[in-house]
């Protein structure tokens, strides 16, 4: 709808905007050969994608290799920077940080439970926010951390 939109109001500088879309099936190997196909044969200037951090790791080598420029929509573990890629959301140090800031200070809180999926995000985020609790005096028996595998439900115990 916004290529649409912008192409009736004259395109990108005097372009008319095309999409190329390719689904590489959340299998992360296939997306660093779609960018690279996206980007040598199909000729596109701007990807829009990737959902997961293993996905965007996969094509930015292809990324930055083909000098392409990736947009990259949903927070991420922060830890990483590239000439080649926008990250347009938050980054630990912008929201869990800040997250566990107020629960500390405004809520009381002393004891800091962190669960996640066994996934580069996660485990990375945690990375990030232990080292603030402990920078903040939080000690480390009072952070308990555990991860668990995709498709996990049984929350109960």
């Amino acid at each position: 709808m916004m290529i649409e939109e912008q192409n009736q109001l004259g395109g990108l500088l005097g372009k008319q905007l095309e999409a190329v879309v390719v689904d590489p099936a959340s299998n992360w190997p296939l997306f660093a050969e779609k960018t690279r196909e996206l980007i040598s044969k199909e000729e596109v200037n701007v990807i829009f994608g990737c959902w997961t951090s293993v996905s965007r790791k996969s094509v930015l080598p292809v990324i930055e290799e083909l000098n392409g420029l990736l947009f990259y929509p949903v927070q991420y573990e922060g830890e990483e920077q590239s000439l080649n890629v926008f990250y347009t959301a938050a980054s630990p140090n912008q929201q869990l940080v800040p997250a566990a800031e107020y629960m500390a200070k405004e809520m009381g809180c002393k004891k800091f439970y962190l669960l996640g999926t066994d996934y580069v995000f996660p485990r990375t985020a945690n990375k990030v926010l232990k080292a603030y609790l402990k920078s903040e005096g939080v000690p480390d028996e009072n952070v308990m951390e555990e991860y668990t595998p995709f498709h996990h439900q049984d929350y109960q115990t």
